[in-house]
C-alpha cells in the first residue's frame, strides 16, 4: 500500500470518528435500557422522554423487552416504571418472567413499579359510543403520578385497538397516543405485532410517528431457530444498522453486538508457550502472542485436539484460568484421551483453573452458542480459551452467518486480551490451506496439520502457515503422538521430497548401514595401508641391515688389504736390507 493510500485511509477513519462524535454530542439524552448489548449498539439506550416502538411476531420477545427495560431502569438507574398490559394480568406477567430473574412482586411492593391490566372488550365501546382514549390517558396518568414514573410500557397496540374498524379514526388515535406519551415526559415503549410478509405493523403508521423503532425477529432455518434484533429507525442518533443476534436465557435478553468495530483492541508483545517445546521453537522460540487468536486446521485424527490440549494444560498448570469447549467429546472422554499422550487435565479441573464445557452444536442456534460463550467468559474470566472444533458451527447456520458469528467471537476474545486457540476440521478432498467458513484471515497464527498416505501408511505432518508479527519456521515437521506428549521431528529431505514414518526410518536405516559399510571400508583400507607400511618398513630395515653388513665387509676388506700392503711393504724393506752388502766387505773386494 502506498503512502498516499495509507494517508487517505487514515483520513477516512478520522472523518467517521468525527461524524459519530458530532452526532452523539448533539445533545440527545438517552435512557439506558440495562439490556446486555443493546445499549452498545444504540450508543446509550432509547431516546429519553420519547416513544419507542418495539415490534415483532408472536414469541419474538416484545413483552420481555419492555419488562426488562422497566426492571433494569428501577434496579440499575432508580427510575420507577409503569407497565400497562392489555392482554395479561400482573400475576401472569410475574410468573412468566420469574424464571428470568425478574422479581416483579418485590418491585411492586416497594412502589417502584405499577402493573395495570386493562381489558378492552369491543362490545363495551360499541354500545357506549365512539372509541376514545381519554379514559386511558387519565388512568395511566394517575399510575405515573402515583410512583413518579420515568418509564412506561404499553403492551400491545393490537390488543388496544383490536376492535376498531374505522381506519381513519384508528390512525388518529394512534397518533394521539404517541403525542400524549411525549407530553408526559416519560421514556415510553409501545409494543406492536409485525406482519411476516413485510416486517411492518398492521397499520404501518407507528413506524413513522415513533422516534425509535426496534424490530425483533424469531425465525427458523433448517430446523434451527434464531433470534435477530434490528434498529430500523432512531431519530437524531447514530446507531448500529445491522441485524444482531440476541438470546433469552435465565438472565433475560442479551444482544450480541459486533465488538471492536473500529479494531481498537491492544496488542501486547508478551509471549506464552504452546505447551510443546519444539513448536515453541518453530515460533521464534517463545510461542504464541498473548491475546492472539490461533487456528489449528486438519483432517480427522490429525491431532488438532491434542495441540489445543497441550496449550490449555500448560496454561492451567501455570495457574491461568482456562476454558475449553468441546462439541464432539464429553469432559470425561477428553480427560481419558489426553492421558494417553501424557496430558493429565484432571488436577487443573479440580484446582479450578480449567473448566471444560461440552454440548452438541445443533442443540441451538449460532446466537445462543455465542451468547453462552460470552456469558461464560464474563463469569469465569479466563485468560486462555480452546474451542474444539469451530467447524461444527456451520451446521447451525449458513456459511456467512457462521463467519459473522466467529468474527464476533474473535473480536470479543481480543478485546478482553484472551489467548484463543480454535480447531477446524478439514473435510476430505478439501485443500489443507482452506476452511469452509473462511475464518483463516481473522487468525494471527495458523497451524496446518495433515496426514498424507505414503507407502501404505499415514503420518502426521505439522507446519506453520502464518504467524503474524514474529519470525517462524517454514519447514514441515513430522508430528508424533507419544506417551509423553506431542513430539515434532524433522522429516527426511531427499531428492523426491520429505519422507516420513516407516519410509523415513527405512531411509535412516539405509543411510546408517551405508555409513557403517563406508566406515568398514575405510577401516579396511587403513589396515591395508598399515600392513603395507609395516612390510615396506621391514624391507627397508632389512635392506639397511644388508647394506650395513656389506659396508662392514667392505671396510674389513679394505682394512685387511691395507694390512697386507703394509706387511708386504715391510717385508720388502726387510728383504732389501738383507740382500745389500756390508760396507767392509765391499772395501775388501776392492
Amino acid at each position: 500500500m502506498s503512502k498516499t493510500t495509507k494517508e487517505t485511509a487514515k483520513n477516512a477513519t478520522r472523518t467517521i470518528h468525527r461524524t459519530i462524535q458530532a452526532i452523539e454530542g448533539s445533545g440527545l439524552d438517552k435512557a439506558p435500557t440495562g439490556i446486555a448489548g443493546f445499549d452498545e449498539i444504540t450508543f446509550g439506550g432509547l431516546p429519553r422522554n420519547r416513544p419507542t416502538l418495539v415490534c415483532g411476531g408472536p414469541g419474538s420477545g416484545k413483552t420481555l423487552f419492555g419488562l426488562e427495560f422497566l426492571a433494569r431502569g428501577i434496579t440499575e438507574h432508580g427510575e420507577p416504571g409503569v407497565f400497562v398490559s392489555f392482554e395479561e394480568t400482573a400475576e401472569e406477567l410475574a410468573k412468566n418472567v420469574k424464571s428470568l430473574g425478574l422479581d416483579l412482586p418485590d418491585l411492586i411492593a416497594r412502589k417502584k413499579m405499577v402493573i395495570d391490566t386493562l381489558r378492552v372488550d369491543r362490545e363495551e365501546y360499541l354500545e357506549t359510543g365512539d372509541y376514545d382514549l381519554s379514559g386511558l390517558f387519565i388512568r395511566v396518568g394517575c399510575a405515573i403520578d402515583s410512583i413518579g414514573a420515568k418509564r412506561i410500557v404499553l403492551d400491545s397496540m393490537e390488543a388496544l385497538f383490536s376492535g376498531l374498524t374505522d381506519h381513519m379514526r384508528l390512525r388518529s388515535e394512534i397518533h394521539r397516543l404517541f403525542l400524549w406519551l411525549k407530553d408526559q415526559g416519560v421514556t415510553a415503549i409501545v409494543t406492536g405485532e409485525s406482519l411476516e410478509s413485510s416486517g411492518k405493523t398492521r397499520e404501518g403508521l407507528e413506524e413513522f410517528i415513533s422516534d425509535c423503532v426496534v424490530y425483533l425477529d424469531h425465525r427458523v432455518n433448517d430446523t434451527i431457530s434464531t433470534r435477530r434484533l434490528r434498529i430500523t429507525k432512531y431519530r437524531g442518533s447514530f446507531h448500529g444498522t445491522n441485524e444482531y443476534p440476541f438470546m433469552i436465557d435465565e438472565s433475560g435478553i442479551c444482544v450480541l453486538p459486533v465488538t471492536s468495530l473500529n479494531l481498537i483492541y491492544k496488542a501486547t508483545t508478551d509471549r506464552m508457550s504452546t505447551g510443546i517445546a519444539s513448536l515453541d521453537g518453530m515460533l521464534g522460540g517463545k510461542g504464541y502472542y498473548r491475546g492472539s487468536s490461533v487456528l489449528v486446521t486438519g483432517t480427522a485424527g490429525s491431532g488438532k485436539t491434542s495441540v489445543g490440549a497441550h496449550f490449555i494444560h500448560a496454561a492451567s498448570r501455570r495457574g491461568e484460568k482456562c476454558l475449553m469447549w468441546s462439541f464432539e467429546e464429553s469432559e470425561h472422554q477428553i480427560v481419558r484421551n489426553m492421558r494417553s499422550i501424557g496430558i493429565d487435565l484432571e488436577p487443573s479441573i479440580k484446582a479450578g483453573s480449567l473448566k471444560i464445557l461440552t454440548s452438541r452444536p445443533l442443540i441451538f442456534g449460532l446466537e445462543m452458542h455465542l451468547g453462552v460463550i460470552h456469558k461464560e467468559i464474563n463469569a469465569f474470566d479466563p485468560r486462555c480459551i480452546c474451542i474444539d472444533p469451530i467447524s461444527n458451527f456451520t451446521g447451525a447456520g449458513t456459511v456467512s452467518e457462521t463467519k459473522v458469528m466467529l468474527t464476533r467471537l474473535v473480536d470479543l476474545t481480543k478485546s478482553k486480551g484472551i489467548t484463543t486457540i480454535m480447531t477446524y476440521l478439514i473435510r476430505g478432498g478439501m485443500p489443507a490451506e482452506t476452511t469452509d467458513a473462511g475464518v483463516s484471515s481473522l487468525m494471527d497464527t495458523w497451524i496446518v496439520l495433515s496426514d498424507p498416505e505414503f507407502n501404505g501408511e499415514r503420518n502426521r505432518i505439522l507446519s506453520v502457515l502464518k504467524s503474524r508479527g514474529m519470525p517462524h519456521s517454514n519447514q514441515l515437521r513430522e508430528m508424533l503422538l507419544t506417551s509423553h506428549g506431542v513430539e515434532l521431528i524433522l522429516p527426511y529431505l531427499g531428492p523426491s521430497g520429505a519422507v516420513t514414518g516407516a519410509a523415513r526410518k527405512s531411509v535412516e536405516a539405509s543411510e546408517k548401514a551405508l555409513a557403517v559399510a563406508q566406515q568398514i571400508k575405510i577401516m579396511k583400507k587403513k589396515r591395508d595401508f598399515e600392513s603395507s607400511r609395516d612390510l615396506i618398513e621391514a624391507k627397508i630395515k632389512m635392506m639397511r641391515s644388508r647394506l650395513q653388513s656389506q659396508e662392514q665387509s667392505l671396510a674389513l676388506e679394505v682394512s685387511q688389504a691395507k694390512t697386507r700392503d703394509d706387511v708386504k711393504t715391510e717385508e720388502r724393506s726387510r728383504m732389501g736390507a738383507t740382500r745389500a752388502p756390508a760396507p767392509d766387505q765391499k772395501a775388501q773386494e776392492l
